[in-house]
């Protein structure tokens, strides 16, 4: 790694919306890992993320508004903006659906935004938003807010997507998403699994299909359901959330729902299938390959991360459309014999935190000599 001004040690400060568990938070986790000494500032923060974070998360007022702060984006965006980092040499941003881009650097100092995705309610899923009841959990009074204020929540969104010096993606389909909302080009930097504790299961062990995740509107987990259930074929669906209930209706008897389980639970449900089913358009998706660490493959919606992992033919197989007819098609057609879990299971190597090091080091060291 790079060192600061007159060869002393770089100093680094981190930047994330809100600490309060998903995906984002395991960026945060290994920004952290490579930076233990950094703070970590943020708008919100859960006890156990405090925990976890040793002790480095700085909040602020915000902290006091708990499940309120998904509302005060204005809020967030002062909070965020009068930070001040003066004295550090880096400041790494942590940002999908909240304002962390938005912070102020003097001169100087470089600023890094990795980018999960543009802010959804704003740009590629406003539509779904407004139109689908429980979307990403808005209520109906967010959805009229959203409606008449999102010209000027767009302008604002934009004109902060600028300050950063550079800008990372999770996923080649959000590279895509900051060039079109933000006009700002980006490298790709997947998100780092935990591939280590992942165990490669043999296919004459396999039985059956699972998906894993919360069950909400946007995961599309119906499709899923509707499809096994139409072709009686077996399938375990692992998670709650508030779409359950309407999924056991959907469900024929091949279906089993399983509660949330264990990390080792899942990985056992997940290593033991003949795939994993993904229905949703995720930004990355982190579960599906976490799939693939077990040799599974993975049958997934042809949009969003998906597109980055799943390689028809070896790491697993695309339907085209987000409807069950689709699903049930690739099903069918779905060959178990196909698949090398050994060879699966070595492109899901290319997700690992190492991976995820080695990159982000060699973008910032280019970053600082600049």
């Amino acid at each position: 790694m790079a060192s600061g001004p007159a060869g002393k040690p770089l100093k680094v400060a981190i930047v994330h919306d809100w600490l309060i568990g998903g995906g984002a938070e395991r960026v945060v986790q290994e920004l952290h890992n490579m930076f233990p000494d950094a703070p970590i500032y943020t708008s919100y923060a859960t006890k156990e993320w405090q925990q976890r974070l040793d002790g480095k998360v700085v909040t602020g007022w915000l902290q006091h508004f708990g499940a309120l702060r998904k509302f005060l984006a204005v809020f967030r965006v002062w909070w965020f903006s009068h930070l001040d980092f003066t004295g550090y040499d880096l400041v790494i941003s942590s940002t999908g659906n909240g304002e962390a881009k938005d912070i102020r650097v003097p001169k100087g100092t470089t600023h890094i935004c990795y980018c999960h995705t543009p802010t959804h309610y704003y740009w590629r899923q406003y539509n779904q938003y407004l139109q689908r009841p429980g979307f990403g959990g808005f209520d109906p009074l967010a959805r009229i807010g959203l409606r008449l204020l999102v010209g000027p929540l767009r302008r604002r969104d934009y004109r902060a997507a600028q300050k950063p010096d550079y800008f990372i993606a999770n996923s080649t389909h959000i590279q895509n998403d900051i060039k079109q909302y933000y006009g700002r080009d980006s490298v790709v930097i997947h998100p780092p699994i935990d591939i280590s504790r992942f165990t490669v299961m043999s296919n004459d062990r396999r039985s059956g299909f699972v998906t894993v995740g919360r069950q909400a509107p946007a995961k599309r987990t119906d499709v899923i359901v509707e499809a096994c259930s139409r072709l009686g074929v077996p399938l375990t669906v692992v998670g709650g959330g508030p779409e359950h209930s309407r999924l056991q209706k959907l469900a024929g008897e091949s279906v089993i729902f399983a509660p949330p389980a264990s990390d080792a639970d899942v990985a056992d449900y997940m290593g033991l299938a003949n795939a994993f089913l993904f229905a949703s358009m995720d930004d990355f998706g982190i579960t599906p390959v976490e799939a693939l660490a077990c040799g599974t493959p993975v049958i997934a919606y042809k949009a969003g991360g998906a597109l980055d992992y799943v390689i028809p033919g070896k790491t697993g197989e695309f339907f085209t459309e987000q409807t069950a007819q689709s699903l049930a098609k690739a099903l069918k057609a779905f060959n178990l014999d196909a698949y090398d879990p050994a060879a699966i299971r070595d492109h899901a190597e290319k997700f690992a935190p190492e991976v995820f090091r080695r990159k982000l080091t060699q973008l910032i060291n280019e970053a600082l000599k600049r």
